[in-house]
């Protein structure tokens, strides 16, 4: 029997696409991995605005943001009962700031998802070393961040830093399962969703969902087991320059707007979803070098998917299926949609115009984008393998871009947060 995904994990590779926020004191420095000795002091931004993150995502189209809340170096950007090295150390606000808050805030305002990062390593807590220590104050942050912000749509626990760590995830799942029950969690403890294995933001096909072991940390080549098969669908993370958190020497590595489509055809258009790194700033602010270049891009996917061509479904013999539109269109895209309450069964599909073979490939999902030459058609024929897979929608696009961007030659990402 197929594993089925929850109404949230359906609902979660629906919206496909969510912005990543790394900030705190790295920010500040100049660093990606600081050894949680930062001054708090630097952390100083002089006009933060998390309004402006959450219109950037709107606008951009991202369904949810996920913040760092605690980093690897265990600066706290909330001001936490559990240690001193938090916002409320700093001078920021006098004080009294909590950039979770101001967030949380902006995110209902907007009525868009909050995702919230809490590294399991922490290079600041003097109790890291004493794991039965460490779990109860980690699971003491988990229920601080889980109880005072409200709905949560993501938890994200990176496994860098971690590697050959054992935590008491039993009980940090417990707070989840009290407080979020409804959120993603990501990685670690008992996932909901997974890394899909790098830092490119690329996908690959086949994409599935259902897996019996995963990768956790950018540090690691190894998978984990998960004691038994489960339903994760791959969540992909790439930063938008090459840096995960922002500094002031990188700009000309910031991604081309053919790279950032690449991207998003090689995770969302194979069946992933994207969280895609834009961070503040020193300011506070999205930079406005990132923030023109993702609406950019965005604004290039929102033209050329903006006048679909729906089509009525006939399902034929041997898991062929009839697309007919209304009348001839020209496509250069095509999406396809597999029926997944029941679980994922697509293994293999071909897709036909007049007889002609236009698109291959193998899996489907919650969504498949096949981009071609432009061609007219009034019927399409999709042939199927795989036991019960079924298509739940066909819709086609004609662009005026046949072709899927090429990936460009750009520095590798560092070490994710």
């Amino acid at each position: 029997m197929a594993i089925r995904p929850t109404p949230a994990q359906l609902a979660w590779q629906r919206h496909g696409f969510g912005l990543f926020l790394h900030f705190g004191v790295n920010t500040f420095r100049g660093r990606e991995w600081s050894d949680g000795t930062l001054d708090p002091a630097v952390f100083a931004p002089s006009d933060l605005d998390a309004r402006q993150w959450v219109r950037t995502a709107v606008e951009a189209g991202a369904a949810y943001v996920v913040l760092t809340a605690k980093h690897h170096d265990g600066f706290c950007l909330w001001p936490t009962a559990t240690t001193a090295y938090s916002v409320a150390s700093s001078g920021w606000r006098d004080g009294n700031g909590d950039v979770v808050a101001e967030l949380a805030e902006a995110c209902r305002e907007a009525g868009i998802g909050l995702g919230l990062y809490l590294s399991p390593w922490d290079r600041n807590a003097a109790c890291y070393e004493d794991p039965a220590a460490y779990d109860a104050f980690y699971r003491r942050q988990l229920t601080e961040l889980c109880t005072r912000y409200g709905p949560l749509y993501e938890l994200w626990f990176d496994g860098a830093g971690s590697e050959g760590r054992t935590y008491d995830w039993d009980a940090a799942m417990a707070v989840v399962a009290e407080h979020q029950p409804d959120a993603m969690v990501f990685n670690m403890g008992i996932p909901t969703i997974r890394w899909v294995g790098n830092e490119d933001g690329l996908a690959a096909d086949p994409c599935w969902y259902t897996v019996d072991s995963t990768g956790i940390s950018v540090c690691d080549d190894g998978a984990t087991a998960l004691g038994r098969t489960r339903y994760l669908p791959p969540e992909c993370d790439v930063p938008i320059r090459r840096n995960w958190f922002w500094q002031d020497d990188d700009l000309h590595t910031l991604k081309s707007r053919e790279h950032l489509l690449a991207v998003w055809y090689r995770s969302v258009g194979l069946g992933a979803g994207l969280l895609l790194n834009v961070p503040p700033d020193r300011t506070g602010r999205i930079d406005p070098a990132d923030r023109a270049r993702l609406l950019e891009s965005s604004g290039e996917l929102a033209r050329r998917f903006a006048r679909p061509a729906t089509s009525t479904l006939a399902v034929g013999p041997d898991g062929e299926v009839a697309a007919r539109f209304t009348g001839p269109v020209l496509l250069d895209h095509l999406e396809l949609t597999e029926e997944l309450t029941g679980g994922q069964f697509v293994s293999g599909h071909q897709v036909l115009a007049d007889g002609q073979v236009i698109a291959t490939g193998t899996t489907v999902g919650v969504r498949r984008i096949h981009a071609f030459p432009p061609v007219e058609v009034t019927k399409l024929t999709v042939r199927l393998r795989g036991p019960g897979g079924r298509l739940a929608k066909v819709t086609g696009f004609c662009t005026g871009h046949s072709a899927i961007p090429d990936l460009e030659d750009q520095p590798s990402a560092g070490a994710t947060g």
